[in-house]
């Protein structure tokens, strides 16, 4: 069954393809031949697209980042509360999750215990490292505490961030999650880490 319809351009069904099949089954399970049957491509199409699977696999990672950042750009987007605003992060992961899927948690993580040092697709997993602790500081500071509370702050809600990932990788087999949702449950604890430390504001 190939991805979508053959009309597309070559490279937009090899990238569908291959982002479809290494979240859904893994990078190391998945194969090339496995690739170009759901994108319904040749090996030469692939070839003239991309060096290998190496470089298919950080244009798959590559691709997630940047949907990743609109998407949190979107939430952000109007938003001028300084808690709300941190709280982003979140709202940003709930609706990336309802528009593109996550029964498996995090693609960045599991792809972070995949790929060896010095993988080119390495470079999106410090992207998107980069992107959530560098905003969230950001966010801190801008919401009035020094550069030290602003780190302590932002390293504590990645703590949350990446628990709620972890914990929906973890009961994605189950129908019905008894604790409830981890990322609601992630973003109310950081609700009440932000009363505790933020500045009051007049």
């Amino acid at each position: 069954m190939t991805t979508g319809s053959a009309t597309r351009p070559a490279r937009e069904r090899l990238l569908a393809a291959a982002g479809e099949l290494f979240y859904e089954q893994g990078i190391a399970a998945t194969g090339v031949d496995a690739v170009l049957a759901r994108a319904g491509v040749s090996p030469s199409t692939l070839y003239a697209h991309f060096p290998g699977k190496d470089a298919l696999v950080a244009a798959y990672l590559e691709r997630r980042h940047r949907v990743w950042v609109q998407t949190w750009d979107e939430v952000l987007d109007g938003r001028t509360d300084p808690a709300e605003r941190l709280l982003s992060v979140f709202d940003a992961l709930a609706l990336y999750r309802a528009r593109e899927g996550s029964r498996r948690g995090c693609a960045f993580l599991a792809a972070a215990t995949e790929l060896p040092a010095g993988h080119p697709a390495r470079a999106w997993l410090d992207a998107d490292s980069h992107l959530l602790a560098g905003r969230l500081r950001e966010l801190a500071t801008a919401a009035g505490l020094d550069d030290a509370d602003a780190e302590d702050l932002a390293a504590a809600l990645l703590l949350l961030y990446d628990g709620a990932l972890a914990r929906w990788a973890r009961d994605a087999t189950v129908a019905d999650l008894a604790q409830g949702d981890p990322l609601a449950r992630a973003r109310g604890l950081a609700a009440d880490l932000l009363a505790a430390r933020l500045p009051a504001r007049s």
